[in-house]
């Protein structure tokens, strides 16, 4: 055997692992990196059961819509309030807020039946206004529903409406809660109970 064959490090060539061969590994490394760690963000955000937050679409030059109070539960802190059908999203956020308005001011009781009458803090202590289109999910039965929420036993609470049924009918919902002081109240297009099951049409307002 030749001196040459037995020592394989000779002088011009290469000992070791090409220097193309480490780059495109670290180039597939960081490829893997990325592929793995910006799908895994994508999927924590989707899991969410917040419902979509994005910006309303307002009209400032909408008209006050007219409203009409239905149902008054004071067990439940609750009332119900129609508008007419045609009234748009835009017209409900206007009412939405014309309510968080006149609370601040402390006259929201001249628009609507006080649900706390004689609470020291005030008529509406604690409420839920749902708003709604069509008077037959303005009923006491239906709000009721809606106010013990989505996991309510439904042997122990018969429905005369289920509640995914009536969540959807919900065109708008102020909720107040006075002894929470720091969040007083919020407000939605559509409906969401407290477990964050939402309606199709949900958009958080305030």
């Amino acid at each position: 055997m030749s001196e040459e064959s037995k020592n394989p490090y000779q002088e011009g060539k290469r000992a070791g692992i090409h220097p193309l061969i480490v780059i495109f590994g670290v180039l597939l490394g960081l490829w893997l990196f990325v592929f793995l760690i910006v799908p895994g963000s994508k999927n924590k955000q989707a899991a969410g059961t917040e419902g979509p937050t994005g910006p309303t679409i307002e009209d400032p030059e909408a008209a006050p819509v007219l409203f009409k109070v239905q149902a008054t539960i004071l067990e439940m802190n609750a009332i119900s309030l129609t508008v007419p059908p045609e009234a748009t999203d835009s017209q409900v956020v206007g009412l939405l807020k014309r309510f968080k308005t006149d609370r601040l001011a402390g006259t929201l009781t001249e628009l609507l039946p006080a649900t706390t009458p004689g609470h020291k803090l005030g008529g509406h202590a604690v409420a839920d206004i749902y708003i709604v289109s069509d008077v037959q999910y303005a009923q006491a039965d239906v709000i009721r529903t809606l106010t013990r929420g989505a996991h309510a036993p439904g042997n122990l609470y018969p429905q005369a409406v289920p509640f995914e049924t009536a969540m959807e009918a919900i065109r708008g919902h102020y909720r107040i809660d006075l002894n929470d002081t720091g969040n007083p109240d919020s407000a939605s297009l559509g409906f969401a109970d407290e477990s964050g099951v939402h309606s199709k049409q949900y958009r958080k307002i305030f």
